[in-house]
């Protein structure tokens, strides 16, 4: 049985190494500053000092434009909505997980989806997804499962199935077991 090694906590870094560090982590990708200072939380000394170089760094980062929780939020509710069809609920809940503040998400949200007609948005995330009209319950069960993940009302997704000619018994099934899962 191999012995795995134990891996050595990297050196903490200078105020500028960090800065140089966080840099490259943005220009991988786009990063909010919850996720940033999380990121550089393991590349500083524990306590004062390393919680002041990530205020300058976090800081001087702000100052130049290249760390923006609101043009962050803008741009991945916009990127979502327009690619992976998400609802407005999916887009809010994967913001909270990345540390957007609260009053940012909901002035963002209340942009980006001003316009946009809900049960156009599933239709269209069901059509990305090549899913066809349910010709039981069980599937009707899996479409609306699916449409709850995409961050879309019940109401959306009652109005869909019912344009699909989904009987009211299936239906009611569905609210039922909906109903069942909520308690559990």
């Amino acid at each position: 049985m191999p012995f795995k090694r134990a891996k050595k906590k990297p050196e903490p870094l200078t105020e500028a190494a960090l800065y140089e560090y966080a840099v490259n982590a943005l220009g991988r990708r786009m990063r909010t500053v919850a996720e940033l200072s999380r990121l550089m939380r393991n590349r500083v000394e524990p306590g004062e000092t390393g919680k002041a170089k990530i205020d300058a760094v976090l800081a001087r980062l702000k100052e130049y434009g290249y760390l923006n929780d609101t043009d962050y939020a803008a741009n991945y509710a916009r990127l979502r909505q327009e690619n992976a069809s998400f609802g407005k609920r999916r887009v809010r809940q994967d913001l909270v997980v990345k540390g957007v503040h609260a009053e940012v998400i909901a002035a963002t949200l209340n942009a980006a989806y001003e316009g946009v007609n809900e049960e156009e948005l599933a239709r269209k995330h069901l059509e990305r997804k090549g899913v066809k009209k349910p010709a039981n319950e069980k599937e009707a069960a899996r479409v609306m499962r699916m449409l709850v993940r995409a961050g879309f009302s019940t109401g959306v997704i009652y109005t869909i199935l019912k344009k699909w000619d989904v009987p009211e018994e299936e239906l009611a099934g569905l609210e039922q077991m909906e109903d069942g899962s909520a308690d559990g």
